[in-house]
């Protein structure tokens, strides 16, 4: 008989509650069963240790523990939980509640602690708003639990694969047919407002979820963003971009120039790259944790990992690691890397595969992903409770 979601999340409160540390309060010996048909958590273990626990639960059990009474549904569904439950699972150092977003054909996901520390896992397959075998897709990046897709080029939808709750946004407004069109996804903290940016051609465009709306900016003033998607690290959107059109630069990015978009005041800037010494390489923009990341590509000889550790400050620059190639391999082309663990292995994608690197012993290892062949991209993503739906804020109630 298949337990009821009410069990389900007490043995999870249980679960949970035997790895805290002795300090807690101890759970008496009683009924599991019975406490869930109490319409109040366990009297003997205060509300606020309760609310400690749950704030470490992933986010599946989190939905089952709504219906274990009106006050825990009450808790769980309070704004302030979602903020506090993202905060410590972004905080997680083993990613316990973060996934990896596996883009191309399909869209899959597989646990994030289980390629770090297990090594082997099922990728599960998603259907996501707006699936259609026959319409090109991609993910335009993940904040806050939320993932932004493109359809067609021009349908975007904000959707929580954690919930399943979906919004589709606005049609931009713009021609079809653009020669250079791309997106970036972020959060402005400020206005606690999820933000969509749209660059066609130089043409740049807005969308603040709380206003519902496209809204035409300054045009991009730098030349040719490069990256397909910007990456959204300290409040703003960053492309690489360059003003030389020839044909051999597309090939060779390494005379390019770091804009950042602050989301904000919705103003531009460059930031400033670290001295990387001599050799050409390809320069690949990411974000590692929450920090604006450059990987550099050494063809077949190595790649060298550099994080911004105090945001617009250069001398910050700080060379994590070096990466180099396997002679076996065949690789020439290194991604940016999804993330480091604690051990010091590196995550990051070889053209259409995923490896991980231990910088202290140097060595490779190759993740066992189950239903899964290849990847054109892959993101690290946060589950959360974070609703993509609209909620009424100062800017919408002034329309």
């Amino acid at each position: 008989m298949e337990e009821s979601p009410r069990l389900k999340c007490v043995m999870a409160i249980e679960s949970e509650t035997t790895q805290q540390e002795p300090r807690r309060t101890e759970i008496t010996q009683q009924s599991p069963t019975n406490w869930a048909e109490d319409s109040k958590p366990n009297p003997n273990l205060p509300h606020e240790i309760v609310v400690e626990i749950l704030l470490r639960l992933p986010v599946k059990s989190l939905l089952q523990c709504r219906s274990v009474s009106k006050l825990w549904c009450s808790v769980i569904s309070s704004p302030q939980f979602t903020k506090t439950h993202l905060d410590v699972s972004k905080k997680n150092n083993e990613y316990a509640h973060h996934r990896l977003i596996l883009n191309y054909p399909d869209l899959k996901s597989c646990s994030l602690y289980s390629v770090m520390y297990e090594h082997s896992i099922n990728a599960v397959e998603h259907d996501y708003p707006g699936k259609d075998p026959y319409a090109d897709f991609w993910v335009v990046g993940s904040c806050n639990g939320i993932v932004c897709l493109v359809i067609n080029e021009f349908t975007v939808f904000l959707w929580n694969p954690s919930t399943r709750e979906s919004r589709k946004l606005p049609n931009p407004g713009v021609m079809r047919y653009v020669l250079h069109l791309m997106y970036g996804f972020g959060y402005d903290e400020s206005t606690d407002d999820h933000i969509v940016v749209g660059i066609f051609c130089a043409e740049v465009k807005v969308y603040r979820s709380r206003r519902d709306s496209w809204r035409r900016i300054q045009d991009f003033p730098y030349g040719i963003p490069l990256d397909d998607s910007g990456k959204f690290a300290n409040g703003a959107l960053h492309w690489v971009v360059s003003s030389d059109y020839s044909s051999e630069f597309w090939y060779s990015w390494y005379s390019g120039t770091i804009v950042a978009l602050d989301l904000a005041n919705e103003t531009y800037k460059e930031v400033l790259q670290p001295n990387y010494g001599e050799g050409k390489f390809d320069l690949i923009l990411g974000v590692l944790g929450e920090l604006l990341c450059i990987l550099c590509n050494y063809p077949g000889t190595r790649a060298d990992v550099w994080v911004m550790k105090d945001y617009s400050v250069r001398e910050s620059w700080t060379k994590l690691v070096t990466i180099p190639y396997r002679i076996d391999s065949g690789v020439k082309r290194y991604l940016v890397p999804l993330c480091i663990s604690e051990n010091g292995e590196v995550l990051l994608q070889h053209e259409w595969f995923l490896i991980l690197y231990n910088s202290k012993d140097d060595r490779f290892k190759d993740p066992q992903l189950h239903n899964f062949n290849s990847c054109i991209h892959a993101y690290a993503h946060v589950e959360s409770l974070v609703s993509p739906k609209i909620h009424e804020g100062p800017e919408r109630q002034q329309q």
